[in-house]
């Protein structure tokens, strides 16, 4: 795993034992920071580089002495260890030490309670990636003090934003509508962001478009008994049952 140092904004590399480390949960934008140019000073000529540094000085705050960003921690230029990061990811957010989400259309005085604000209307709660991402970098609140707009923005059950119940509690259905909404830049990804919620393994496989989810979907019919995941296909023919009754994306399933 890769994480950059918050003192020297350098990358380093571990191997079994992970020292702790902050996470940042964002959308992406444009010009963000690859992991070929994160070391070169192509960087900071980066709009993106911003978000990075910040995210490191608030983490200094906490006295973490590393960061996990998506944008520049994966060398996407290597199949393997692309591969390994989608699986992998839903781990690494929940095994930080606190993660910060950077709303990056929303201004530090909206209204939290406000549906129609800035905090309500915000692209991250739409974004495929973002279940497992503030203009100024001022805080708005916690996952504690704002869970309930995040459950009526994400649809998520209080009860699995307290901790009160694993979220393997919930059933495929359940954990599908979470994702139904959400939109991803890429067809596949729409299967990809959602193997960690339903510890999932699997190869991934590019060019593959909604195949991905169909196998994300077969995966569960092997390894569950939970039945939910067929719950909005009843009402189709019997027939050709498999192939018929499993969805393209969590829009078709929740």
């Amino acid at each position: 795993m890769r994480l950059i140092n918050v003192h020297t904004l350098a990358l380093e590399e571990f191997f079994g034992e992970i020292p702790p480390y902050a996470i940042l949960s964002h959308t992406w934008e444009k010009e963000e920071v690859s992991f070929e140019d994160f070391s070169t000073s192509q960087a900071i000529s980066k709009s993106g580089y911003e978000k990075i540094r910040m995210c490191c000085e608030t983490a200094k705050l906490s006295d973490i002495q590393y960061v996990w960003v998506d944008t520049c921690c994966i060398d996407k230029r290597s199949s393997a260890d692309l591969s390994e990061a989608i699986n992998s990811m839903f781990a690494w957010y929940r095994d930080a030490v606190v993660c910060f989400a950077y709303l990056s259309d929303v201004s530090s005085g909206t209204d939290t309670g406000d549906p129609g604000s800035d905090f309500g209307k915000s692209k991250w709660f739409t974004r495929g990636w973002t279940p497992q991402e503030l203009r100024e970098w001022k805080i708005l609140g916690t996952k504690s003090t704002l869970k309930r707009q995040i459950s009526e923005r994400t649809r998520v059950q209080l009860s699995a934003l307290d901790d009160q119940l694993s979220i393997s509690k919930f059933s495929i259905a359940q954990r599908m509508s979470w994702a139904a909404r959400r939109k991803t830049t890429r067809i596949k990804d729409k299967a990809y962001c959602l193997l960690g919620l339903f510890s999932i393994h699997m190869p991934i496989l590019y060019g593959e478009g909604t195949s991905a989810f169909h196998r994300l979907q077969l995966e569960h019919i092997k390894t569950s008994h939970d039945q939910t995941i067929f719950a909005c296909y009843f009402e189709l023919p019997i027939f050709n049952w498999i192939r018929l009754q499993i969805g393209d994306s969590p829009t078709k399933n929740g």
